[in-house]
C-alpha cells in the first residue's frame, strides 16, 4: 500500500463535555476499553500512514494524548514486576505502530478545523496525507478499515483526492454538512458542501465526517484560507471545496457506522454499539 502521512486533530476544547473536558481530552474518552483516538490511529495505520501528526491543545489535556502514544518504561516495569504483563500487552506496542509527531495548537489567535493542516503543512512536506478528526468513530465489525478503503478507492478512481462520506436519510440532512456531487461523471465527485440544508431533494444524503485523503500540494489551499465571514473560523471544508474546483475529489461512502463522539449522545451510542458488537462476537465464538 502507498505510504502516506496523517494529521489527526484533537485540539478541541470539548465544550459539549464540560465540565469533564476541563481535565480529560474528549478524544481520550473510552469506547469500551480503548480511547476514541486509538480507533482513529488504527484506521490511519491500516491506510498506510507510517508518520502521524497529532495536533493537540497545549497543557494537561494535550499531555494526556502524548503520554498515551509514547512509551512509558516505568509503567511497563510496574506491571511486569507484579506479573500483570497480560494487562499491559494491549498498549505495550502503541508507540511503535507509527512515528508520532506532536504539534500544539495555540488557544489564542486563529481557530477552526483547517488549523491542524495549516500547522502541520511544513511537516507534511509535499506528501499525500490524511486529515482526520480524532473524536469521531467509524465502527466496523468485519475487521476492515474505512480509511484503507478510502485510499484504495482514490487509487482506483485516479482522482486527486478523496473524502469519506456517511450515508443518512434525506430527511436528516439538515443536521449535517452535505456533500454535493457533480452530475454526469462516472464516479461520485465532490462539487461542494451544503451546511445543514433546510431541504434535501433525495431519499439519502452523503454527509461530511471529517476524513479526507489529499495530495501534498493541497496544503496550499489551506494556507491561503481566510476566516469565514459567518463564524470567523478557518474551515477545512472551504479548503477542500477550493481544491475540488481545480482537481477531482472522490466522494467515498463508508462501510462503518459513524458516531460523533464529540458529544455525549454520540459517545454513548458508540459504546452501546461496540458493546453489542462484542456480545455478538462472543456469542459467535467457539
Amino acid at each position: 500500500m502507498r505510504t502516506i502521512k496523517a494529521v489527526i486533530a484533537v485540539a478541541g476544547t470539548g465544550t459539549r463535555f464540560f465540565p469533564l473536558a476541563k481535565s480529560i481530552n474528549k478524544c481520550m474518552l473510552p469506547v469500551l476499553d480503548r480511547p476514541v483516538l486509538d480507533y482513529a490511529v488504527a484506521d490511519c495505520v491500516a491506510a498506510g500512514a507510517q508518520d502521524i501528526a497529532i495536533v493537540t491543545a497545549p497543557g494537561p489535556t494535550g499531555a494526556q494524548v502524548r503520554h498515551y502514544l509514547s512509551h512509558d518504561q516505568d509503567l511497563e516495569a510496574f506491571f511486569t514486576g507484579r506479573g500483570w504483563q497480560h494487562k499491559y500487552t494491549p498498549i505495550a506496542g502503541l508507540h511503535t505502530r507509527a512515528r508520532f509527531h506532536f504539534v500544539e495548537q495555540p488557544r489564542s489567535g486563529r481557530y477552526g478545523t483547517a488549523l491542524p493542516v495549516m500547522l502541520a503543512a511544513e511537516w507534511i512536506d509535499g506528501q499525500d496525507f490524511l486529515v482526520v478528526a480524532g473524536d469521531d468513530l467509524l465502527l466496523r465489525t468485519d475487521g476492515g478499515h474505512d480509511l484503507a478503503d478510502l485510499a484504495l478507492a482514490r487509487a482506483t478512481a485516479g482522482t486527486g483526492g478523496a473524502i469519506a462520506a456517511a450515508t443518512v436519510p434525506g430527511r436528516d440532512a439538515h443536521r449535517y454538512g452535505v456533500l454535493r456531487t457533480r452530475t454526469g461523471t462516472p464516479h461520485l465527485l465532490l462539487d461542494g458542501f451544503d451546511e445543514k440544508p433546510a431541504d434535501h431533494p433525495g431519499p439519502t444524503a452523503h454527509v461530511n465526517i471529517s476524513r479526507a485523503l489529499l495530495p501534498g500540494h493541497a496544503t496550499a489551499y489551506f494556507e491561503k484560507l481566510t476566516p469565514s465571514s459567518a463564524t470567523g473560523e478557518y474551515q477545512a471544508t472551504d479548503a477542500i471545496e477550493a481544491f475540488a474546483r481545480d482537481h477531482d475529489v472522490l466522494v467515498h461512502p463508508v462501510t462503518g457506522r459513524y458516531f460523533d463522539c464529540g458529544n455525549p449522545t454520540g459517545w454513548l451510542a458508540a459504546n452501546n454499539a461496540a458493546d453489542n458488537a462484542a456480545d455478538s462476537a462472543r456469542a459467535d465464538g467457539p
